[in-house]
């Protein structure tokens, strides 16, 4: 089953390093896409999926638990189903 993996991100140090770190984890199954948050059309999907910082990730449309409260993390990413 394919993982479709959402990174909102504005360009930042930090949501590069998010980059990095999904790269990193990703399966065969995940189809990563990069969102630009300076893309009106992203932000208002940002809004509507309840992102209030970013870099922020989505796994099969929803928000990752790790990124409701804190940045992404690696054990985080990994409980979302990112790499399995």
């Amino acid at each position: 089953m394919v993982k479709k993996v959402e990174i909102f991100n504005a360009g930042c140090s930090a949501c590069k390093s998010t980059i990095e770190l999904v790269n990193e984890l990703a399966c065969n199954n995940c189809e990563i896409n990069i969102l630009d948050m300076n893309d009106s059309a992203i932000s208002s999907r940002a809004d509507e999926l309840g992102i209030t910082r970013i870099p922020a990730v989505v796994v099969n449309g929803k928000l990752a638990d790790c990124c409701q409260s804190n940045g992404p993390t690696r054990e985080g990413l990994k409980a979302a189903g990112i790499g399995s």
